[in-house]
């Protein structure tokens, strides 16, 4: 394989950076060019192609964001729009494609391989909602976001005795709040894969003030409902001073951390060494501290589930 594509799609994430300088330089490595592919999909569409030398993903692997941009493609959902897309990588002699993002364009990819375009998967997305792999890339860096800013909010909440509900992303998964809520000893988690009465919310909340706790924090995943939604029905029924925080794509940004630096740094050099073995079709990921490879489709139609006995965990350590 003498020339492989590179590019990132749908939502960004910490480490996507660190994941292109490996796939980069492993690629140089072996002899092979890069072409890097700006914003996703729908720049592929385009032809919106670039050379990536050495120097190119130099000083990189410690930012946040993707270089290469990132974005959504309804064009891409077509026929027509993977067509075209199957035919510039032809068109730029491109052999081999890794594709950096969330489920969605695993989806991508998968039919980029159904087409005959040799593709790898690597898992960039903070939910951490990717099957067959424990971690994603950039979830780790979004955990340490949240639990920065849980620390902080728990200052004014104790110097005020207020009840403080904090948002996080996960529309679908709950790992964010709950990797983040235990580490952080939130009193309460909601998350979408364990659905929670807002009445034995508040009788939880209501035996820590009896026992002479002052303030709360209650983290919840946005698919879990809405946090100023939560907080206003908190403050109706009880009377407590409630304050509500939506962090929001805060959670997206920054420096990504040691974990997800060397976890996007494995998984890039994989996918490269993949593509020189004749793999296509399979997406990278970790488990158990392994590295492994799976089929598209396998992933794509395998549901991840919550780690439940970590909600237990967080429920046994909060009362």
């Amino acid at each position: 394989m003498k020339r492989i594509g590179v590019l990132t799609s749908g939502g960004d994430s910490p480490g996507m950076n660190a994941a292109i300088r490996a796939v980069v330089r492993s690629s140089i490595y072996h002899g092979a060019e890069v072409i890097g592919i700006e914003r996703g999909y729908q720049g592929l569409i385009e032809g919106k192609t670039i050379p990536l030398q050495l120097g190119s993903v130099g000083d990189i692997i410690h930012r946040g964001g993707t270089i290469l941009h990132t974005a959504r493609s309804e064009a891409f959902k077509t026929k027509e729009g993977q067509e075209t897309a199957v035919s510039v990588l032809r068109q730029n002699g491109i052999e081999g494609l890794v594709v950096i993002g969330g489920d969605g364009s695993y989806r991508g990819a998968h039919v980029l391989s159904q087409l005959g375009v040799a593709t790898i998967g690597l898992p960039g997305t903070i939910d951490n909602d990717i099957a067959c792999t424990d971690f994603t890339i950039g979830f780790d860096t979004a955990v340490n976001t949240v639990i920065d800013a849980v620390d902080k909010i728990r200052d004014t909440a104790t110097s005020h005795e207020r009840t403080y509900v904090i948002e996080v992303m996960g529309r679908h998964a709950g790992d964010i709040a709950l990797w983040a809520g235990v580490a952080a000893g939130a009193e309460t988690i909601l998350i979408p894969e364990a659905p929670a009465d807002l009445d034995r919310l508040i009788e939880k909340l209501q035996r820590g003030i009896e026992r002479g706790k002052k303030h709360s924090i209650i983290l919840v995943a946005e698919g879990a409902g809405k946090g100023f939604d939560i907080g206003q029905s908190i403050q109706q029924k009880t009377g407590w001073e409630t304050r509500v925080t939506v962090l929001g794509h805060i959670q997206r940004g920054g420096s990504p951390t040691a974990f997800d630096r060397l976890l996007a740094s494995r998984m890039g050099a994989m996918a490269v060494d993949l593509l020189m073995k004749g793999e296509s079709g399979k997406a990278v990921g970790i488990q158990g501290g392994v590295l492994r490879a799976h089929a598209f489709e396998q992933v794509v139609t395998t549901l991840r589930k919550a780690d439940l006995s970590l909600y237990s965990l967080a429920s046994l350590l909060s009362i």
